[in-house]
């Protein structure tokens, strides 16, 4: 949790808890270090990345064929760069910004000064986003989450009263209950040592065998029904749980996750996304914006140093207003400006909202099941807002307590998570001064960005009532609700309990051989579409199975030393549940 470390069963003598504690530390540092697999379906996209042999081949006849690809995001970029290699065209279209959710704003004249508004940490255990990060080059460092050395001091605003802290011993007792409550939690309900250890050795068929068991117990029944019936919990007060609520685990407050099944909990803390988080220096969106001018590595068909830039003169086309099947059994792609062009296969990375809302897609493109899996997505509202400040003045020591004036702030406040980017002592500094999720977000939809600053601010000043921070702000705030964004309509998905067969109907829509002819062709990506909703490793994964199919669609293939997900399918294929 975001004041915790391990922790277990509330009972057990001190021995046993200490000897407990360093197993679960441990197992959850193998799963943030270790091998990037997630439970449902644990392949090894990394290592299909890394191989020499390559993601596979396409005849020679289709080189140069066409592949419209709809959303410039990561997923999109990412499979637009792997299709481009195996020799095909991409052709990128995008209705807005280049970077989709890695959106990484700018104040004014300070270029590497930036607000993250979408994707801002990246666990390290996601590998195969960070294969582009480091083929690129790009320099990370530690994300300032609260009660790491990166955050310095935290303040943890509960009730009306801020605790400043450093580590979790540092915070009142009933800190560490919550935190070795969830762990315990974690254990006793979710086996949660024994899915880290496979996961840490890569033993697929265990991992399969303890998630499978927990998909049918936990599928259909919330978070929060996870919380309350744990032994741990119940042995606890309800303020127990209405800490944990607010404050969290790992980075923040998780109440606004209540209402979602508990499969996208367990999901998260056992790929370590919990864990182990960086930033990217200069913002995110770089990842997206560099991989579009970087040139292909070792390319079938396209000359040295073509890059997607280079296949688009510079840029995407504009969005798309429609997609048909033709009589000749190609996709029409209609762009916005009217202009038509008929290509043998589509990837739409949108959000999958919009193709029933933005884009004028033929019904006959997918299935009924799938229409309804697409429908059926139910996306958190995300809102936040950043100031520019002279200079990192949170490091002011106070004298009176030997910690910084302020700090990386958890409170039950309208301002929920606040967080300190330090960009050195000779350079502005960054405030996140307000992260909230769902009903928290949507109490300053209304409002201006002037409007949610001011409003940030006064609700610090009560927690810091002698530091004046708004002395300190320079610049324009910057701000954002991506539910307001017609081009998202919404942060990411929040599956909710019942969701899992939608979410397997999504994944698994890259598998084609046993679709009809008019089905066929068209593909998905894109975090929603992956089981880890959210976070870019999902959505690199998916723009990977992705490529995979079109691959196959092209009448291409994997090389045998280099098995794709769809090669291993059967038998790493996520459960199945009866309909």
């Amino acid at each position: 949790m975001a004041v915790g470390g391990a922790g277990v069963a509330m009972e057990r003598s001190s021995e046993q808890h200490l000897a407990t504690a360093r197993n679960l530390s441990t197992m959850k540092s193998a799963v943030a270090s270790g091998l990037g697999l997630l439970p449902d379906f644990p392949f090894a996209y990394d290592q299909w990345l890394t191989h020499s042999d390559g993601l596979g081949t396409i005849p020679s006849e289709h080189h140069g064929a066409e592949v419209a690809v709809v959303g410039a995001g990561i997923s999109g970029v990412v499979a637009a760069y792997e299709l481009a290699r195996l020799g095909l065209r991409p052709v990128v279209y995008e209705a807005g910004r280049m970077g989709g959710r890695l959106r990484s704003e700018r104040f004014g004249a300070a270029d590497d000064v930036v607000a993250e508004l979408g994707g801002m940490r990246f666990p390290t255990s996601g590998r195969s986003f960070y294969h582009y990060v480091n083929q690129l080059g790009l320099e990370t460092r530690p994300f300032p989450n609260p009660l790491t050395e990166a955050a310095g001091t935290t303040v943890v605003d509960l009730a009306g009263e801020p605790l400043f802290a450093r580590t979790i011993d540092d915070l009142p007792a009933v800190f560490r209950e919550v935190s070795d409550a969830w762990d315990s939690a974690l254990e006793q309900g979710a086996r949660f040592s024994e899915i880290s250890e496979a996961i840490g050795l890569a033993d697929t068929d265990a991992i399969k065998s303890i998630w499978n068991d927990l998909v049918v117990q936990w599928d259909d029944r919330t978070f929060y029904d996870f919380i309350a019936t744990s032994d741990s919990f119940s042995k606890l007060s309800f303020r127990h749980r209405e800490i944990f609520g607010q404050v969290g685990f790992g980075t923040g407050g998780w109440d606004s996750d209540f209402p979602n099944t508990m499969l996208e909990i367990l999901r998260v803390v056992m790929s370590g996304f919990e864990d182990n988080q960086n930033l990217i220096v200069g913002g995110a969106e770089q990842v997206v914006r560099q991989l579009w001018d970087h040139p292909l590595e070792n390319p079938a068909h396209w000359p040295a140093g073509t890059s997607l830039s280079s296949l688009h003169s510079g840029a995407p086309r504009t969005g798309v207003a429609s997609l048909m099947r033709s009589d000749d059994g190609t996709i029409e792609v209609t762009d916005r400006h009217g202009n038509v062009r008929n290509v043998p296969a589509v990837l739409s990375t949108t959000q999958s909202w919009l193709l029933t809302t933005n884009i004028d897609v033929d019904e006959t493109l997918f299935s009924q099941p799938h229409w309804m899996a697409l429908d059926r997505t139910r996306y958190m509202q995300s809102s936040k807002t950043f100031v520019m400040v002279d200079r990192p003045f949170w490091n002011d020591i106070d004298p009176s307590t030997g910690l910084g004036v302020m700090g990386m702030t958890l409170t039950d406040r309208n301002t929920r998570g606040t967080y300190l980017f330090d960009n050195g002592p000779d350079r502005p500094a960054v405030m996140c001064l307000t992260y909230a999720w769902n009903s928290d977000a949507m109490k300053v939809l209304p409002k201006s960005a002037h409007e949610r600053a001011r409003l940030a601010l006064d609700t610090l000043e009560k927690i810091y009532p002698d530091v004046d921070i708004a002395s300190h702000v320079i610049g324009e705030p910057i701000t954002v609700s991506w539910e307001t964004d017609p081009n998202f309509l919404g942060a990411f998905k929040g599956a909710l309990p019942g969701h899992y067969r939608y979410n397997r109907r999504m994944f698994s829509h890259f598998l084609q051989d046993d679709f009809p002819a008019a089905e066929r062709g068209i593909f998905l990506a894109g975090d929603d579409v992956s089981w880890t909703p959210g976070w870019a490793d999902g959505a690199v994964a998916t723009a990977l199975n992705a490529v995979w199919g079109i691959t196959r669609h092209f009448g291409g293939s994997t090389h045998p030393e280099n098995p794709g997900p769809g090669d291993q399918w059967e038998q790493l294929a996520p459960l199945q549940l009866p309909e």
